[in-house]
């Protein structure tokens, strides 16, 4: 099969059943293979020790001492992530380098294609924030930031969206609101879900029959919040307080109240998620729930840093505590 003791590529070709051309694809982490076969030639290479050959732990014969955080875009959420990265690398020995991959947040599979342009060539490993895939073809290491699909056999780290939510409505509820409306994250996110979730946990321990004609349907971006918060604002029977699934529609949905004639929070009170820089400076400064947004970004890098020096992490799935921050968006009623 191969000579003096060492694997070529020829030897993985063949074996694998492929061209000589589609296994430099996959050791360099090129454009033009699929999924399936990526992932039996990279068998035949662990299978043959194709690897060692290289001389490396990877299957790259240089390291170029750079970590990628891919982003579908650059917003609030990934900013606030991405500090938390910068600040945990400094004595790492790596330096950073932040990539949007997709210019539309609903871009499914940006990762694959974010990964094949760096992976390989410009970065050792990635932190992906809020993937739409649950594998990346391994090709380098990889730990996922708020998984869209839940946990998987990537390395993640998220918060705890169930409890936060919970908190957000219970503080309401706490307030005397009963007539509480929702707008929700997209439908395909697993945080999304999990925060409703809570949200209908709280109301039921509470007793709170859920209106589910006061439930509509963002996508956690600014905008989509307009359509969804006048549908429930602009009605006789309008909720009394609303929770955001995250700050930007939260903020949005306080423009929308103060364009149809309602101040928060006099007639509305309004809850957030995720506590970004611009909650505080509202006005009203923005009831939200905090997620800790650096420490997820250093948790990440720590984890991605065992990775890259051949350790599995002790603890593969990380979820952190989120906390109310109350502000002058919400108020007891009277």
């Amino acid at each position: 099969m191969h000579t003096n003791g060492r694997v070529r590529m020829e030897d993985v070709a063949r074996t694998a059943g492929v061209s000589v051309a589609t296994v430099s694809k996959v050791v360099n982490n090129r454009y033009g293979v699929s999924a399936a076969t990526s992932s039996r030639v990279q068998e035949v290479i662990e299978q043959l020790g194709y690897q060692a050959s290289l001389g490396a732990q990877s299957l790259r014969s240089t390291r170029t001492n750079i970590i990628g955080v891919l982003v579908a875009e650059f917003e609030p959420f990934s900013t606030e992530l991405l500090k938390g990265v910068s600040e945990s690398v400094l004595d790492s020995g790596y330096e950073l380098l932040a990539f949007a991959g997709a210019t539309q947040g609903t871009s499914v599979g940006w990762e694959r294609r974010s990964l094949s342009r760096l992976g390989g060539t410009l970065i050792d490993g990635a932190i992906i924030v809020t993937p739409t895939v649950v594998a990346t073809g391994g090709s380098i290491p990889v730990v996922a930031i708020d998984p869209h699909t839940g946990t998987s056999d990537i390395p993640s780290v998220y918060s705890d969206n169930v409890a936060g939510a919970r908190s957000a409505t219970e503080h309401l509820i706490s307030c005397g609101h009963t007539r509480i409306g929702m707008i929700r994250g997209r439908e395909d996110l697993e945080s999304a879900r999990l925060r409703e979730q809570g949200f209908r946990a709280a109301m039921a321990d509470a007793g709170l029959e859920i209106d589910e004609t006061l439930l509509a349907t963002g996508s956690y971006r600014a905008e989509s919040a307009d359509g969804p918060a006048r549908l429930l604002l602009d009605r006789r029977d309008r909720p009394t307080a609303v929770v955001a699934a995250n700050d930007l529609m939260a903020l949005r949905t306080m423009t929308v109240a103060g364009e149809l004639g309602l101040g928060v929070p006099d007639d509305l009170s309004v809850v957030g998620f995720d506590n970004i820089p611009e909650s505080a400076l509202s006005q009203p400064p923005l009831t939200t729930v905090a997620q800790p947004l650096r420490e997820i970004g250093s948790t990440a890098l720590r984890m991605l840093l065992e990775l890259l020096a051949g350790r599995v992490p002790e603890r593969p799935h990380v979820r952190l505590e989120t906390r109310l921050v109350e502000r002058a968006s919400t108020r007891v009623l009277s």
